[in-house]
């Protein structure tokens, strides 16, 4: 997460800086109306450039993934982007409208507008000609943004409905990048500030496009054919095989966006499977969390087409550690499963260090004995060391208990999948007792809006 932020912050502060090298006079105005026209700008060119950034990661692109750690941590950063998007351009909206109403109602007096200056530069002038329009319908898109970003922060809003309307950010994306290419202040695109809003605007109106094309991941789409269905009632989760034609491979911990039904639009899955290009099938595991996943029993069977999108995540146990301890909590167990098969039957060409040893702690609220049974086959095939423990039974993993259940954890990495707020509360605890979180502590923030 420590890159995540590092990204987050250096762009909100490089606008702000290239902004401050094209305005550096703008705390010396004079006025009320002087100060809320660079503050209309400068508000306006920090939110479209985080806009234009949170479009360019939702193509999922590949090449920044390893640096932020993953997919997941990636749609960290484009949540975060979007808030602040919401945050700021509310404050440009702001800026632009309060002022005239406070005029109208008499608490401020209208500045005396002087002759128009006549505009030399074409270019200029017609964008001068199109103020007008490009803040009627920047208005508008405005209020669709804000509308659709705010849906997007509510988990309970259905996540087929969400898959529809997050799409049409894109057209109110667009709209925006007419009213900021009109409104922006013509000067600035001879200077740093207008070189990188070009960049992130166009960067952005590609990414509209792809969106709006729906052809998101396009290139890293296979077919596949569910084959079985296993259900276990008592954790309420499915288990789907499925095979797969042309699928570039994947590491034990990896997830892929998974499309069984268009109107549905893409689920993302954690894979509880090794690869083996010999044998080309998937398995995912899926809890019955939502609307969605509840039907999916009733609404896949075998011979079911889907389409599988990925490999992604950085989730993959390659940190070379001597000592691991792995903590699956509820369904987060998934990634595990996928490893310890990935060991069973990779002993001779192993990709791990000689004689590493593994604790896995699999905390869970639900039990399902064919499915602990299972569990327990996979870590003795894979020379693991399972602790299972039954929140009614045994209580809560705690930080206390993780230490004494394995006294070397000091020279351990550790890797978590689940519940975000058990994972936190692990981080804070081991913190607290010296433990380098940032660099040894893995956590999967399976969470995708």
């Amino acid at each position: 997460m420590r890159n995540v932020k590092r990204a987050f912050w250096g762009a909100f502060l490089l606008l702000v800086v290239l902004w401050l090298m094209a305005e550096p006079t703008v705390f010396r105005s004079s006025t009320f109306f002087g100060l809320r026209a660079t503050m209309v700008q400068l508000t306006g060119v920090v939110a479209m450039g985080c806009m234009g950034l949170a479009m360019i990661l939702a193509l999922r692109p590949l090449w920044p993934q390893v640096w932020m750690g993953g997919l997941d941590k990636m749609y960290r950063l484009h949540k975060w982007l979007g808030i602040s998007v919401l945050v700021v351009a509310t404050i440009h909206w702001m800026w632009a409208k309060w002022p005239k109403w406070a005029v109208g109602w008499g608490w401020l007096e209208r500045p005396a507008r002087g002759a128009k200056a006549q505009i030399d530069n074409p270019v200029a002038a017609w964008l001068s000609n199109q103020r007008g329009l490009a803040e009627g319908v920047g208005e508008w898109a405005f209020y669709a943004a804000a509308a659709l970003i705010a849906l997007a922060l509510i988990h309970k809003f259905p996540y087929r409905l969400f898959y529809k309307t997050h799409r049409l950010l894109a057209v109110a994306y667009l709209v925006l990048v007419f009213h900021a290419i009109v409104l922006m202040n013509f000067s600035y695109w001879a200077s740093p500030v207008g070189w990188l809003t070009a960049v992130l605007l166009a960067a952005g109106t590609w990414a509209a496009l792809v969106v709006l094309a729906r052809r998101i991941g396009a290139s890293r789409k296979v077919p596949g054919t569910i084959t079985s269905m296993r259900y276990f009632a008592d954790v309420r989760a499915v288990e789907i095989e499925t095979d797969v034609q042309g699928w570039p491979g994947h590491k034990p911990g990896q997830f892929a966006f998974v499309t069984s039904h268009a109107s549905e639009g893409a689920h993302p899955y954690t894979i509880a499977s090794s690869w083996h290009p010999q044998n080309p099938r998937i398995t995912f595991i899926v809890k019955e969390l939502g609307d969605y996943t509840r039907c999916l029993r009733e609404n896949l069977h075998a011979g079911h087409t889907v389409r599988i999108e990925g490999p992604y995540g950085c989730f993959t146990f390659d940190d070379g550690r001597a000592h691991q301890i792995w903590i699956g909590g509820g369904i987060g167990i998934t990634p595990f499963i996928a490893r310890m098969k990935h060991m069973a039957l990779e002993q001779k060409e192993r990709d791990w260090p000689e004689n590493q040893r593994i604790d896995l702690f699999h905390s869970t609220a639900e039990v399902d004995q064919e499915a602990l049974d299972k569990l327990t086959a996979d870590a003795e095939s894979a020379n693991v060391t399972l602790h299972i423990l039954i929140d009614t039974r045994d209580g809560f993993l705690t930080g206390e208990r993780l230490r004494t259940a394995v006294p070397e954890w000091r020279k351990t990495s550790i890797w978590f999948c689940g519940p975000a707020a058990f994972g936190e509360a692990l981080k804070r605890d081991l913190a607290a007792h010296g433990y380098p979180v940032e660099q040894h502590f893995h956590q999967e923030l399976f969470a995708m809006r």
